[in-house]
């Protein structure tokens, strides 16, 4: 009787609990707090998203930014006027590169604009690097491309 009511247990806890999530749902939520983090201005959460080290690369501008640290104080001097991101997250892809890496391609559209003037709307196909560190997924590097037409 006690291995009978142990099995149906185990059995409704895994229909209740579903398929445990694999590295490309992990990969996706990533991103989904990294938008929420973005359009929040908060720094110490987008800290947090971001890969500590050197290697860490954001091309903005036709700039390439090195390192986390460089990265947050762009980010504080673009929060101060209008920066939101809107991706279609239908059209979110994740390819895993190995066990430690993943790539994200998403259309995004972003709404920049300096304090204090008229924000415009821009565009990109998004392409983020993801390394897996002990912390969990980190972004390694963001390479947005301007999407044609815009």
């Amino acid at each position: 009787m006690a291995t009978w009511l142990s099995i149906t247990l185990l059995l409704l806890l895994t229909v209740t609990t579903g398929a445990a999530a694999g590295p490309e749902d992990d990969v996706r939520h990533v991103m989904e707090r990294f938008v929420a983090a973005q359009n929040a201005h908060d720094l110490n959460a987008v800290s947090q998203l971001l890969w500590d080290s050197p290697q860490f690369l954001w091309i903005t501008r036709g700039t390439a930014i090195w390192g986390r640290q460089p990265a947050l104080e762009r980010f504080e001097t673009l929060y101060r006027g209008t920066w939101r991101l809107e991706p279609v997250m239908t059209e979110l892809r994740v390819t895993l590169l190995g066990e430690t890496a993943a790539s994200i391609y998403v259309p995004i559209l972003f709404t920049i604009g300096p304090p204090a003037q008229e924000a415009q709307q821009t565009r990109f196909l998004m392409n983020l690097v993801l390394q897996r560190t002990a912390d969990g997924w980190k972004t390694a590097s963001i390479l947005p491309i301007p999407a044609a037409g815009r």
